[in-house]
């Protein structure tokens, strides 16, 4: 049975933004004017999954108040007048039903995944890491579950990488089905191969929609790559014992924890916003001209 529940994985410690991130977590770092994490949930919402359980860990409060009501601004918003902004940061805190439980000890995705037993139970869910921003593509995470639920399994979200990239993914041996072709059939995972043992160049990226029967898999998998517990290496052993499927993600994505996606998907988001990008696309092409003239 599929539920409306999601995951979202948010314990880790962000280093490649420190010191930004030295005294808030990763997914707090604002794209233009909102938090990555924010747009991850609303994601989660627009696929129809409004119950979202976030792992947090250690200085991850920023999270919980994020999503919490702030009487005290909500208050100096109202007697101010600023009615627009109050609305926004009220709906903050309606979104979906947000849940919280912490990680502990920071043991691999895998072991993240794993907190979530007990809130998930035995019904199909979400998983959407924190610091993967999905753009033009809003319907990847439908299209996944509508694959989960027709075909009754675990469904990932794949793109392709380039040979450079092979040890930085998980990388899925997938093939066509002539009966499906909106998804492709797992037949193997393994956890950043690298070029010389990768049998493809499709790359894992943070989407995924898990049959519950993932726990049992988790709780056997051992300590992998890095010491942790990795989510890849558990859906290998579940791929292994039943059907799993692929879905190809068609779109652009950014991986917000990293600097220089966070700073493209600014730039892209901040374009296409009906209240900012006219005045912003003005600047980026003034900015691009004085560049090619080499003024700057």
């Amino acid at each position: 049975m599929f539920t409306n529940k999601a995951v979202i994985p948010a314990a880790g410690l962000g280093t490649r933004f420190l010191p930004a991130t030295k005294a808030q977590p990763k997914e707090m770092i604002p794209i233009v004017d909102k938090p990555a994490i924010q747009y991850v949930v609303e994601e989660a919402v627009a696929a129809g999954l409004t119950d979202v359980l976030i792992v947090t860990g250690r200085n991850k409060r920023a999270l919980e108040d994020h999503f919490d009501r702030a009487f005290e601004l909500e208050a100096e918003l109202a007697r101010t007048g600023k009615t627009e902004l109050l609305q926004q940061v009220q709906a903050i805190t309606t979104l979906a039903h947000v849940h919280f439980v912490r990680q502990g000890q920071a043991l691999g995705l895998g072991h993240a995944v794993g907190h979530a037993h007990h809130h998930i139970g035995d019904n199909f869910f979400a998983v959407l890491l924190g610091d993967d921003i999905v753009v033009h593509d809003n319907h990847l995470l439908a299209r996944m579950i509508t694959t989960s639920e027709r075909h009754e399994t675990s469904v990932v979200a794949v793109q392709e990488v380039s040979d450079d990239d092979l040890d930085r993914y998980g990388i899925v041996d997938a093939v066509a089905d002539p009966n499906d072709p909106e998804s492709l059939i797992v037949r193997d995972l393994a956890e950043k191969p690298g070029k010389a043992k990768a049998r493809s160049h499709l790359g894992i990226i943070g989407r995924y929609v898990l049959s519950p029967s993932i726990f049992d898999y988790i709780a056997a998998t051992k300590p992998g790559r890095g010491g942790e517990i990795q989510l890849t290496d558990a859906l290998n052993a579940q791929a292994h014992d039943a059907p799993m499927r692929a879905i190809r993600f068609t779109g652009r994505r950014y991986d917000v924890g990293a600097k220089a996606d966070a700073l493209r998907a600014s730039v892209e988001l901040a374009a296409s916003r009906a209240d900012l990008g006219a005045e912003f696309k003005s600047f980026l092409r003034d900015f691009v001209a004085a560049m090619n003239d080499e003024t700057l």
